[in-house]
């Protein structure tokens, strides 16, 4: 079992910037591809980055293309999400995802989960 918790999430103003943190407990850190999801109030959750297992290669929801940056530092067991130049429609709980598979049966685990608000 892996667990997930995340931080950094809170009130920011639009145009603002908040890095998310994720933590894991687990030793196998670096086997799980880690995503980082948002869902806002009355939306469905959906994908917001993807990094690979050893952080070469990410991808992102165009609505985050140019203003989030994903990174993980696979010797802390974390994951990071730098949210840059914030909207109003980045506001929700943002959720951390490990993902992995084995022998052909996918594993998720899931955190709790982190605010974002952006108002002025």
């Amino acid at each position: 079992q892996v667990q997930l918790v995340e931080s950094g999430g809170g009130l920011v103003q639009p145009g603002g910037s908040l890095t998310l943190s994720c933590v894991a407990s687990t030793t196998t850190f670096s086997t799980f591809i880690m995503n980082w999801y948002r869902q806002s109030q009355g939306k469905e959750r959906e994908l917001v980055a993807t990094i690979t297992r050893h952080g070469d290669s990410t991808t992102y929801a165009d609505s985050a293309k140019g203003r989030f940056t994903i990174s993980r530092d696979n010797g802390k067991n974390a994951v990071y999400l730098q949210m840059n130049n914030l909207r109003s429609d980045d506001a929700g709980v943002y959720y951390c995802n490990a993902h992995t598979t084995t022998w052909g049966v996918p594993h998720d685990y899931w955190g709790r989960g982190t605010q974002v608000v952006v108002s002025s």
